[in-house]
């Protein structure tokens, strides 16, 4: 069995009650049928309480106010105080640890939904690392039909993918819109049967000498106006789709429309004029501003492009990996906008905010890959063009 893992992986420790947040409101936290077992035969007026504080139909804890019923008013767990750290079930024990499972692999990291993890991904001024091993356990899940060909060459794409999110001689915005069209590339190879004839190095170097020259080109094909018109209906659209989601904490709806308020509601002139200051008040923050967005930008493929092998939706992985960095950036514009300006720890609470929003609702994910794949605001040039008018800015 093969092994990955995020190098600051082993390096996290829960700081329980000193948490800026909880990971136990706000989803519903199932329970592995072992853990179930095991809570219906405590006794006493605690095992009274268990029987009554699980839906055993769901195979869930009940929620109070959108908290776990074993959640007490200092943030801290019931059940762990009352039975210790081993009676917790899968889902408490293990996160903010995160595993996608592929045959013969897995794959581990850090869910940026935890505040004290999205604060190790976003407090990384270095690469984000991924190490691999391998030992002699052998496969003991069915992967039915599992493609190993596809994975193989999403495994090589991928890879393309962190080198030129990684690639500092580029402007995040810049290797936004790189992802976009190499993924667009490796689905259209897919649907056209030709994808094992294509060589993607080759797609991805002349992408790169087309997308570097457009962005950094001062007399645009485009005008100016009519880039950042498209920016701001753009942007409105895309908000309105990312209303439609499940709301999992009420905040997140004010953090919307707060956003809204700040942003939109004053119209495209209005909204050009912010972007135009915003862009000013970044000048001597790009640096800062650009590693933030690589290590959203290499966390979200890390944890989704691969999932493609088991529906084949390549390009929408790949936004389904921008869309969020994207809008972490507006929603900062935003906060900048009202506080005059941001600080890391708004950085780190917006991103596990918009994190636990996409991560923890199968739901969410899918209704945002069907918008993806379904929307003409989303087609690559599309997007590109909206995410690229950032690097015309003051």
């Amino acid at each position: 069995m093969y092994y990955r893992k995020t190098d600051d992986y082993d390096t996290f420790a829960c700081i329980a009650d000193r948490c800026p947040d909880t990971c136990c409101a706000g989803w519903q936290i199932l329970i592995d049928e072992e853990s179930l077992e095991r809570y219906g035969k405590v006794k006493g007026e605690f095992g009274i309480r268990l029987l009554n504080s699980i839906d055993w139909a769901e195979g869930a804890f009940e929620q109070y106010h959108g908290r776990c019923s074993f959640l007490n008013r200092e943030n801290l767990c019931d059940l762990y105080q009352e039975l210790g750290e081993e009676a917790l079930c899968e889902t408490c024990r293990n996160y903010p640890r995160h595993t996608e499972e592929y045959e013969g692999i897995r794959e581990y990291s850090l869910s940026l939904s935890c505040p004290v993890a999205a604060e190790q991904i976003l407090g990384n001024r270095g690469k984000y690392r991924i190490v691999e091993t391998q030992d002699e356990q052998e496969e003991t899940e069915d992967f039915e039909d599992f493609d190993f060909l596809l994975f193989g060459k999403l495994e090589e794409v991928r890879d393309l993918l962190f080198q030129t999110v990684q690639d500092r001689g580029l402007a995040i915005e810049e290797r936004m819109v790189l992802v976009l069209q190499l993924a667009q590339c490796m689905q259209e190879s897919l649907d056209g049967q030709v994808l094992f004839e294509t060589d993607f190095q080759e797609k991805l170097e002349a992408f790169r000498r087309e997308t570097v020259g457009k962005g950094r080109r001062k007399n645009s094909e485009q005008p100016a106006q009519a880039l950042r018109t498209s920016r701001y209906q753009q942007m409105c659209a895309m908000l309105e789709d990312f209303q439609k989601l499940e709301v999992l904490r009420e905040e997140w709806s004010g953090l919307l429309s707060d956003t809204w308020n700040r942003l939109y509601d004053k119209g495209e002139a209005g909204y050009q004029e912010i972007r135009e200051q915003f862009g000013a008040g970044l000048a001597g923050r790009r640096e800062e501003w650009d590693r933030y967005g690589e290590q959203l930008l290499m966390f979200f493929l890390y944890t989704y492009f691969c999932g493609a092998v088991y529906d084949d939706r390549i390009y929408s992985k790949a936004v389904l990996s921008v869309f969020p960095v994207l809008w972490i950036q507006e929603i900062l514009c935003g906060i900048w906008l009202e506080q005059g300006d941001f600080s890391f720890q708004d950085v780190v609470r917006t991103a596990y905010q918009c994190a636990r929003e996409i991560e923890h609702s199968d739901d969410n994910l899918n209704l945002l890959e069907d918008l993806f794949e379904g929307k003409e605001s989303y087609q690559q040039d599309k997007l590109s063009a909206c995410i690229l008018e950032e690097r015309r800015l003051p």
